[in-house]
C-alpha cells in the first residue's frame, strides 16, 4: 500500500487519536488527476472481483461507518461505478425491528455477510451497537462495553471462514458536516436525507467522538483493520477507499479456476 494510506490504518493496541488525523488531507492528489486515478482503480477491482467470483472460496467485508453526511452512500457510488453489480451486496443498518428485536445484536448482521466470491459493504454495521447505543445510553455501559470482545471474536469467526475484513471510518469534520446538512436543508432534491433528529446527534459530536475513537482502538485487530479516512473532500476519500479495497483484494490475489479439460484450442462453429 503507498505510504500516505498505510498511514491511515490503525495496528492493534492503538491508542490512536481523531484529533491527530486531519480531516482534509489530500496526500498530495490532485483532484483532476484524482479522478483519473479512481476510474483505474476501479478498472483493476473488476478483474479482481470477477476472479474472487470464479474463485468462488473466499469474500470481501468492506465497512463503512461515520458521523452523518460524511459521505457513505457517495462512497459506495463512487466506488462501485461501472462494476458488476451482481458481484456486490450492500446492507444497511437502522434500528431493530421486528424479529431482530428478539434476537442478539449481531443475528441480522451474520445473516447479511456476503456469500463466497462477492464483495459485500456494510453501510453501517455491528458498530452502531457500540457507538449509538453508548451515546445515548439505550444500554449501560456493562452492556455495550462486552460488545467489544463479542466483536472481535465475531470477526475472527468470519476471517477464519474466508471472509476477508477491511473496516473504514470516514473522518470528516464538524464544520464541513455543517456544511452538507445545511445544503440538505437548502437543497429540495436532498431535503428528503435530512431529518431533525440529526440536529441532535450533532449537539453530541464530543462524545460521538469518543465513542468511535473507544471503538476504533479495541476492534482494529490484524484480521478486520481499521483504516481512518479523511472525508471533508469527496475526491479523496473516495479515492483512497477504492485504493483500499483494491489493496486489500491485491493481497488475496485469487485465482482462476482451471478451465474444463479439452478446451483449449477448441473451435466453435
Amino acid at each position: 500500500m503507498p505510504s500516505a494510506l498505510s498511514k491511515l490504518r490503525v495496528g492493534p493496541n492503538s491508542t490512536l487519536r481523531l484529533k491527530d488525523h486531519p480531516t482534509d488531507a489530500t496526500f498530495g492528489w490532485e483532484k483532476e488527476s484524482a479522478k483519473a486515478e479512481l476510474a483505474d482503480v476501479i478498472a483493476r477491482i473488476d478483474v479482481l472481483q470477477q476472479r474472487l467470483a470464479a474463485e468462488g472460496k473466499r469474500s470481501v467485508l468492506l465497512v463503512l461507518q461515520a458521523m452523518d453526511a460524511a459521505g457513505k452512500d457517495g462512497t459506495i457510488r463512487a466506488i462501485t461505478a461501472g462494476l458488476n453489480p451482481a458481484g456486490f451486496e450492500v446492507a444497511g443498518f437502522k434500528a431493530p425491528g421486528g424479529p431482530e428485536t428478539q434476537h442478539d445484536y449481531l443475528w441480522r448482521v451474520h445473516a447479511a455477510v456476503p456469500a463466497k466470491g462477492r464483495v459485500g459493504i456494510f453501510n453501517r454495521s455491528h458498530y452502531e451497537d457500540v457507538l449509538i447505543v453508548r451515546v445515548k445510553g439505550f444500554v449501560p455501559k456493562s452492556v455495550w462495553s462486552r460488545r467489544f470482545a463479542h466483536i472481535t471474536a465475531f470477526e475472527q469467526l468470519l476471517a477464519d471462514e474466508g471472509t476477508t475484513i477491511v473496516k473504514v471510518f470516514l473522518n470528516v469534520s464538524k464544520e464541513e458536516q455543517r456544511q452538507r446538512l445545511q445544503e440538505r436543508i437548502d437543497d429540495p432534491e436532498k431535503r428528503w436525507k435530512f431529518r431533525k433528529g440529526d440536529l441532535d446527534d450533532r449537539a453530541l459530536w464530543p462524545k460521538y467522538q469518543e465513542a468511535y475513537q473507544d471503538a476504533i482502538r479495541r476492534t482494529s485487530t490484524a484480521v478486520a483493520p481499521w483504516y481512518v479516512v479523511p472525508a471533508d473532500r469527496n475526491w479523496v476519500r473516495n479515492l483512497a477507499v477504492a485504493k483500499i479495497l483494491l489493496e486489500t483484494l491485491e493481497r488475496m490475489n485469487p485465482k482462476l479456476p482451471p478451465p474444463e479439460d479439452g478446451i483449449e484450442g477448441l473451435i466453435v462453429e
